[in-house]
Parts: structure tokens; C-alpha cells; sequence
């Protein structure tokens, strides 16, 4: 997760605001406590640090991502996606331009992102499901990825149609997906659990 602020011995300590909802401003005053603050209309989500698991197939995913990617892109995990004053995600994987990675300082705004990989887990399935999927299209990513490895794992493909994702494909662990966004990459989602 990338920091977006510490403690240091004398400064002021973050207060959660009432009557009122965050903004990323808000966030970027916050310590770096191990969890994950992500916020959806100026409502707090919170997640803890992904498991051991869950590192693993968000690794796997970037591997396979970047074995595949032309030169001129290029896959970062957790990185800060600022999608309006009231609305910031940190998508587990993300494929972006190279040269949005020299000019970017500390979030990406959604034209930069080609594709939003999520990692499900119990606490996120509903989340990813739904809101992020929503949201990631209403942003105008135009490849959202969902993987599930509770289900086998099982792969997710959103694309978008317009300003909203059409239903997704869904790719089962055992049999190869022939992807083509945002460039050509063969996947077979039991891979990402190995």
C-alpha cells in the first residue's frame, strides 16, 4: 500500500470529521496503520492488509499481466486511484502507461488506467461486485477484472459499453482465457493460486 502519510512525533493527529463525509484530503492526513482506506461518496471503507493468499494471486495476476504487456505499459499493485473529492480506490492491480508513471506523483485519475484488477475475499466480494464495478464504469476504465479465488479461482471480465459495464465474462480455473483488453494475454485462473 503506498503511504499516504505517517506519524511523526509532534505533528497533529488525524480526526474523523462529523457531520460531514471525507474527501481524500481527509485520507491523505490519515497514519499508515496497516489497514486500507478507501472511500466510496465520502464514506469510509476499510480493509485490512490482504492475506498471504490474496498477495499471492494479486502477484501472480501482475506477472501474468506484464509478461504479456507491450513496452509501453506497464502493472502496479495498490496503486491510489482519485476518482473525484469524495471518491479513491486502490485497485489491486492496474495496467497504465509508462509514461503516466514517470508524470504521476501520488494518484492516478481513472483516463490513466486501461484496466482495474480486484482480488476478491469474504470481507470484499459485495464491494467488488457492485460498487467498484459500478463506480470503475461510470469512471470510464474501460477493463475491469474480478478474480474470485474462493471460486476455483474464477476470472471476471467487465468491459465497458457505453458509461456502464456489460455483464461479465467468466472464465473457470482449468481452461485458458483468450483476453484481447487491453492487449492480448492467455490466462488460466488456476494459475493464480500456483
Amino acid at each position: 500500500m503506498t503511504t499516504l502519510a505517517a506519524i511523526e512525533p509532534g505533528r497533529p493527529q488525524p480526526f474523523l470529521p462529523t457531520g460531514r463525509s471525507f474527501t481524500v484530503d481527509d485520507l491523505l492526513e490519515f497514519p499508515d496503520d496497516g489497514n486500507r482506506y478507501e472511500l466510496f461518496n465520502g464514506s469510509l471503507l476499510v480493509s485490512p492488509s490482504p492475506t498471504p493468499m490474496h498477495q499471492l494471486v494479486i502477484t501472480n495476476v501482475m506477472v501474468a499481466l506484464q509478461a504479456a504487456a507491450p513496452p509501453h505499459l506497464v502493472t502496479l499493485t495498490a496503486a491510489n486511484l482519485r476518482v473525484s473529492e469524495k471518491d479513491y480506490y486502490i485497485p489491486d492491480v492496474v495496467v497504465v502507461s509508462r509514461s503516466s508513471v514517470r508524470t504521476v506523483r501520488l494518484m492516478f485519475a481513472p483516463q490513466d488506467l486501461l484496466l482495474a484488477v480486484e482480488v476478491g475475499s469474504p470481507s470484499t466480494r459485495m464491494r467488488d461486485e457492485d460498487l467498484k464495478a459500478k463506480t470503475y464504469a461510470q469512471a470510464g476504465i474501460p477493463v475491469y477484472w474480478r478474480v474470485e479465488p474462493d471460486e476455483g479461482p474464477a476470472l471476471y471480465v467487465y468491459e465497458l459499453d457505453g458509461d456502464h459495464y456489460g455483464p461479465p465474462a467468466v472464465h473457470k480455473a482449468g481452461v485458458v482465457a483468450k483476453l484481447t483488453r487491453p492487449f492480448e494475454v492467455g490466462l488460466d485462473p488456476a494459475q493464480l493460486l500456483d
